[in-house]
């Protein structure tokens, strides 16, 4: 699925070098749920962005689907992450805007299908995530575990290869995080590929595999689960 090659990160502010990610080793196959961890600041919503081609590396190797996609400009990792890679964020990124239906539309309108083909999906995965009633609501009128429902129907709308999901319960109380956890499981024991960073040792667990991380290095890896 992928696989990193001394991955390197360095950020320059005020002629000030910081070094997110320090020769990042790290290979996910197919299927597989990973958990990162580690303290806040150490390098895993940085790795999280360039294994999502939302950022590039300041050198090191990274191969996404068997292609080397390290030097890739914006515009090129832009055309290959549509379609391939779905992501859910801790503070649900909709746009307040548009209704629930048309949020978990975008990627499809993205992707130019079909309006038939794109009414018929999003009616699938509204089904399918128990919020067909919510269809046309806005953001602001859900609640919180509501709304990462919403993220998490767009994020496999488009059917992707691999989920990244940044603190995914950050914002959520017990039983709202149980259920968005186990909606990632599902989606997991169905075939697609997850990696998820998050503090929460509880949700951890649901991962096969868990990485630690810290000051921009991976630590020797546990066993979830």
């Amino acid at each position: 699925m992928l696989k990193t090659e001394k991955l390197t990160k360095v950020f320059l502010a005020d002629e000030v070098e910081t070094t997110a990610l320090d020769r990042v080793s790290f290979e996910a196959k197919p299927g597989e749920f990973i958990a990162i961890m580690g303290p806040s600041g150490c390098g895993k919503s940085t790795l999280l962005n360039i294994l999502g081609l939302l950022d590039s590396p300041t050198d090191g190797g990274y191969c996404f689907d068997g292609a080397d996609v390290s030097k890739l400009k914006e515009r090129d990792r832009t055309l290959l992450r549509k379609g391939k890679i779905g992501f859910v964020f801790q503070s649900f990124n909709l746009i307040d805007e548009l209704t629930v239906h048309e949020n978990i539309e975008l990627p499809l309108l993205y992707l130019k299908q079909p309006e038939n083909q794109r009414k018929q999906r999003v009616a699938e995965v509204l089904e399918r995530l128990n919020i067909t009633a919510r269809r046309s609501h806005f953001p602001q009128q859900l609640s919180g575990g509501q709304q990462q429902r919403v993220a998490i129907a767009r994020a496999v709308i488009a059917g992707p290869k691999l989920i990244l999901a940044d603190e995914p319960t950050g914002n959520l109380d017990s039983a709202h995080g149980q259920e968005v956890m186990d909606l990632l499981a599902q989606l997991n024991q169905e075939g697609t590929t997850i990696i998820m960073v998050t503090h929460s040792p509880t949700d951890s667990r649901r991962a096969h595999r868990i990485v630690h991380m810290f000051d921009g290095r991976l630590q020797p890896e546990g066993v979830a689960g």
